[in-house]
C-alpha cells in the first residue's frame, strides 16, 4: 500500500473500528489486573514467611486477599447504586478532559495544558455563578457556557502560538499550566471574588440556581454533568468522523505537509484544534465547580483531572468511544479504591500502581502483542500519538 493511500485511509477512518482499536487497551488493562494480583499476593509479609513452613495454607491466604481486594474493587465501583454514582461523578471531569486531550492527538497535538484550562474555565464559570441572577434554565447552561469559553481561549492562545511561531505546544501548555494555576491563586484573593470573611484563595459560593441537579436525588453526588459529558463525546465523534473540519483535523494530525498541500489551512486547524480542546477541558472546570459541593473555585479544584486526562486518552487510542470507557474504567478505580482500601486493608496506592500499569502496556502494544499472541494489523505500524514532535 503506497504512503499516499495510507494517508488518506488514515485521515477518513477507513480501516478502523471502536472494537479493533478497543482490542490492545482491553488486553492491556487485563494484563495489570494480572500483575496486580501479583503484588496484592505478595506484598503481605506474613504470608512471605509461611510461604517456607507451610506453602499450601500461604496460597491459600494470597488467593482469599486477591479475590477479597478485586471484589471490593468491583463493589465499591458498581455494587450498588452509591457506588455506581460515585464511578460516575469521578468518570465525569475524566471524560470532559480526556476528549479534549484525544481531539489533540487525532491532529497530531500533544494537549498538556487541561490542567490550566479547567482552572481557568471554572474562574470564568465562577464569576457568571456568583454575579448572575437567572433561572436555573438559563443560569445553568450560561455558567456551562462561561467555562467553555475560558478554557477556549486558554487553549486557543495556545494553538495560536503553535501555528504562528511554531512554538511547541507540550512547552507552552506546560507553561500555561502554571500560569493559570498562579493566576487563580492571585484573582480567588481579589475583593468580589474571594468567599468573604476568608483570606485563602476560595471563591464564594456560585447561586443555587447555577449548580447542576443530581442524577439520581439529593442523596448521590453525581450530576447531570454526566449526561453532558455523554453529549460531548457524541458530538466531538460526529466533529472527527461526519464533518469536514474533522476529516481536516485527522488529515493534518497524519501529515500536515500533505494537509497543506491539499490545500487545508494548517494554522487555523491547529488554533481550532487547541480552542476547541480548551473549550472541553473548561466543562470538565465548569464541572467540577458546579456539582462538587461546596461549590466554590479552589486552585486546586483541578486535582489531578488535567494529567489524569492524558492517560485516559490515550487507553481510549484518541477515540471519543474508547475515551469514554476509559474515563468508566478509572472513575471505577477511583471510587472501588476506596473500597479496597477500607474493607480489604489495601493501600490506596495499589490503585495508582494498576492505573501506571495500565499505561505502560498501553504505550507498548508489541509487548502486549507479544503476550496474547495477537497478529499486528497492516497499518498498525504507522499509528502513533502526535506527529507535532517532528512538524
Amino acid at each position: 500500500m503506497s504512503e499516499q493511500q495510507n494517508w488518506v485511509n488514515r485521515a477518513t477512518g477507513v480501516g478502523t473500528s471502536v472494537a479493533r482499536s478497543l482490542l490492545l487497551p482491553t488486553l492491556a488493562l487485563i494484563t495489570a489486573l494480572v500483575i496486580g494480583a501479583v503484588i496484592i499476593a505478595f506484598s503481605d509479609v506474613d504470608n512471605l514467611q509461611l510461604l517456607g513452613t507451610d506453602t499450601g495454607q500461604a496460597l491459600s491466604n494470597m488467593w482469599s486477599e486477591v479475590v477479597d481486594s478485586y471484589a471490593a474493587l468491583f463493589r465499591g465501583s458498581i455494587g450498588s447504586v452509591n457506588s455506581i454514582s460515585e464511578t460516575l461523578f469521578a468518570a465525569t471531569p475524566l471524560l470532559l478532559a480526556g476528549l479534549g486531550v484525544a481531539l489533540g492527538f487525532q491532529a497530531g497535538l500533544f494537549n498538556i495544558g487541561a490542567q490550566g484550562q479547567m482552572l481557568m474555565g471554572s474562574i470564568l464559570a465562577a464569576y457568571v455563578g456568583i454575579y448572575l441572577t437567572a433561572p436555573a434554565f438559563l443560569h445553568i447552561p450560561l455558567t456551562l457556557a462561561a467555562g467553555i469559553i475560558g478554557g477556549l481561549i486558554w487553549g486557543g492562545l495556545t494553538g495560536l502560538l503553535k501555528a504562528r511561531t511554531g512554538a511547541h505546544e507540550v512547552i507552552t501548555t506546560i507553561m500555561f499550566n502554571f500560569i493559570a494555576l498562579f493566576f487563580v491563586q492571585w484573582i480567588l484573593t481579589t475583593e468580589g471574588l474571594q468567599d468573604p470573611g476568608r483570606n485563602n484563595p476560595v471563591s464564594a459560593a456560585i447561586q443555587e440556581t447555577a449548580q447542576l441537579p443530581k442524577l439520581f436525588g439529593e442523596e448521590y453526588r453525581v450530576t447531570i454533568g454526566f449526561l453532558i459529558a455523554l453529549l460531548a463525546v457524541a458530538g466531538v465523534h460526529w466533529l472527527l468522523y461526519r464533518s469536514s473540519p474533522g476529516f481536516e483535523f485527522r488529515a493534518v494530525g497524519s501529515n500536515p505537509h500533505a494537509g497543506s498541500y491539499a490545500g487545508m489551512k494548517v494554522a487555523l486547524v491547529i488554533t481550532a484544534v487547541m480552542a476547541i480542546a480548551g473549550g472541553l477541558a473548561g466543562a470538565a472546570g465548569a464541572n467540577q465547580l458546579m456539582g462538587l459541593d461546596p461549590y466554590k473555585a479552589t486552585p486546586s479544584l483541578a486535582g489531578a483531572v488535567g494529567f489524569d486526562a492524558i492517560t485516559v486518552a490515550l487507553l481510549g487510542r484518541s477515540n471519543p468511544v474508547g475515551v469514554m470507557w476509559a474515563a468508566l474504567l478509572f472513575g471505577a478505580l477511583t471510587a472501588g479504591g476506596r473500597e479496597m482500601q477500607g474493607a480489604a486493608q489495601v493501600p490506596i496506592d495499589l490503585v495508582v500502581v494498576l492505573q501506571a500499569l495500565i499505561v505502560i502496556f498501553v504505550a507498548a502494544p508489541g509487548m502486549i502483542r507479544a503476550i496474547w499472541r495477537v497478529k499486528a494489523d497492516d497499518d498498525s505500524a504507522a499509528t502513533q500519538v502526535t506527529t507535532s514532535w517532528g512538524a
